[in-house]
């Protein structure tokens, strides 16, 4: 059943607990946890949910992590939760198994947005375009991804893992939209897959070796690969290509720390002028 934007909003899900203890990106901010990392005076945990609040799609927001001791260390973020703005919930091992997690305990009827604390670049704009496209299309997922030409150009120093298709070279964009209770399942899918996420050959490879070597050689469409892959979970899923270069920022090394707070000092030196 195709959903109607302008009447069906969103539950968002922001993932916010770290992959490691021993992270060398929140040692070197000495910000206690990834979420909370510093960018222009505000963490980015509460960059992207102040972008969720601000959307015209989104109605509730559940925050998976980061845990309540470092949770508490940031007064407003504590505060949020506390007045229930924010529904909080402690993170599991991992990314995918706290999404499936989240999403298991939501109403199977409600649409799902699902994000992650490290995007500090995300904006209210951003997420009504994907958010709008997802519940336009009629499927079950949506994907968020951005062409790598637009990226490359306004951020030619970031290192992004590229999806190199016959039709498009494509970043992704840390946005998921599980439409349908039968898209839930997806995130099964992805807790199988996790370690492979950034090694695109590993996860064409699941297409089969005819795929993979169409893929290698560039004459795999994303189409037909989205179309493969649809049939193998037996799910509908979507690509939303975004034409916004800052969908496909997340903050995952010193450098892309450095990036990003750069475009904010930028920015305001231009607001100046």
């Amino acid at each position: 059943m195709q959903l109607d934007p302008a009447i069906h909003h969103m539950t968002a899900i922001v993932l916010a607990g770290d992959r490691s203890k021993k992270d060398s990106l929140v040692s070197h901010s000495g910000a206690g946890c990834k979420a909370l990392i510093d960018v222009d005076g505000t963490p980015m945990v509460r960059r992207v949910i102040g972008a969720l609040k601000n959307s015209q799609l989104v109605d509730k927001i559940l925050l998976s992590g980061p845990e309540r001791a470092e949770l508490d260390r940031d007064a407003i973020l504590a505060a949020w939760v506390d007045a229930g703005e924010v529904d909080w919930r402690n993170p599991m091992a991992t990314p995918s198994t706290s999404a499936y997690a989240a999403l298991q305990s939501l109403p199977r009827g409600e649409p799902v947005l699902l994000t992650t604390a490290d995007h500090p670049l995300l904006t209210e704009e951003i997420i009504d375009a994907y958010g709008r496209q997802s519940l336009a299309d009629d499927v079950d997922v949506t994907v968020g991804l951005a062409p790598y030409a637009l990226v490359r150009d306004t951020y030619p120093d970031m290192d992004k893992t590229v999806l190199r298709f016959s039709d498009g070279e494509f970043c992704g964009c840390n946005l998921f939209a599980f439409l349908t209770p039968e898209g839930r399942r997806a995130a099964n899918f992805w807790r199988r897959i996790e370690q492979q996420r950034k090694k695109p050959i590993a996860l064409i490879s699941m297409l089969g070796w005819w795929a993979v070597l169409r893929y290698r050689f560039g004459l795999l469409p994303l189409e037909e690969a989205l179309a493969k892959l649809s049939k193998r979970l037996g799910l509908r899923l979507r690509a939303v290509i975004l034409p916004y270069a800052n969908a496909a920022v997340d903050v995952d090394s010193i450098s892309d720390l450095m990036m990003v707070r750069g475009s904010f000092e930028k920015l305001a030196a231009e607001q100046e002028l």
